[in-house]
């Protein structure tokens, strides 16, 4: 049963049409991902999907809901969040402190109920949930560095537990890997895989990195063009003939 639906995505920037038709299909608990070389359209795809961009025409449609117009607040509201490429956590908090950010609303933040001390479970709780998920992203034992002590690699680890911490169903994540070495970019996957099997969420993935991504991911959308020219199997869409020409660069 699919979790997100795109039905004719289009979009434009002046003369450009970026998307040209986008029909895609994913499937609850899965990890999917998304290839193409630059300029098929990728990004542009991605930020239609997670409300950063407007479609000019289509729909998006996330658990039975249209959020094509809700905007990134309103699709993250909804569960759907993405990560960046380039991630940027708050510099002068710590690693907890920045989980506990996306965390939500809790009553200790209300000027009037504050003094009443009411809030401390759900405080106690909040803190709880956050160092639990951190030790799920593989960050145990780093909750008090502040976010601009953390590695790279670190950072982008940070990324995804705050989207769990917010409540995600479904994880948009841009090139999680980029700039990763070997050990660390197996490790996130590795994370990415036992969080899907322990929580339920669901991945769409943006990475380059093939020889990595191919071994971790169940489905496999590629683009060319602003379409989606083939999908399957990592075996499948890397034998395709037109993934072969516009994305490994043809037959040898």
């Amino acid at each position: 049963m699919a979790i997100l639906g795109l039905e004719g995505i289009r979009k434009s920037f002046g003369g450009n049409r970026v998307l040209d038709g986008v029909d895609m299909e994913v499937g609850r608990g899965s990890i999917c991902q998304l290839i193409g070389s630059n300029g098929s359209g990728k990004t542009t795809l991605i930020n239609c999907v997670s409300g950063l961009y407007v479609p000019d025409s289509g729909r998006v449609v996330f658990d039975g809901t249209d959020v094509t117009r809700l905007g990134l607040r309103g699709t993250f509201r909804a569960g759907l969040v993405r990560t960046w490429q380039i991630p940027r956590p708050f510099a002068v908090l710590t690693a907890l402190e920045n989980m506990l950010v996306a965390g939500g609303p809790n009553r200790g933040e209300s000027f009037l109920r504050a003094p009443l001390r009411g809030w401390v479970p759900d405080e106690e709780a909040l803190v709880g949930r956050a160092l639990s998920l951190a030790s799920d992203v593989g960050l145990e034992g780093k909750g008090g560095e502040r976010g601009s002590e953390l590695s790279g690699g670190q950072k982008k680890l940070l990324e995804l537990g705050r989207a769990m911490m917010s409540g995600a169903r479904m994880v948009l994540m841009d090139e999680p890997i980029a700039g990763v070495n070997p050990t660390l970019a197996h490790e996130i996957f590795e994370r990415i895989e036992r969080i899907r099997r322990e929580h339920g969420i669901t991945f769409l993935i943006v990475e380059h990195r093939l020889d990595i991504s191919f071994q971790y991911v169940d489905r496999v959308f590629a683009m060319d063009g602003g379409r989606i020219i083939a999908e399957g199997t990592p075996d499948e869409v890397s034998s395709h003939p037109g993934v072969i020409e516009s994305y490994l660069g043809g037959a040898p």
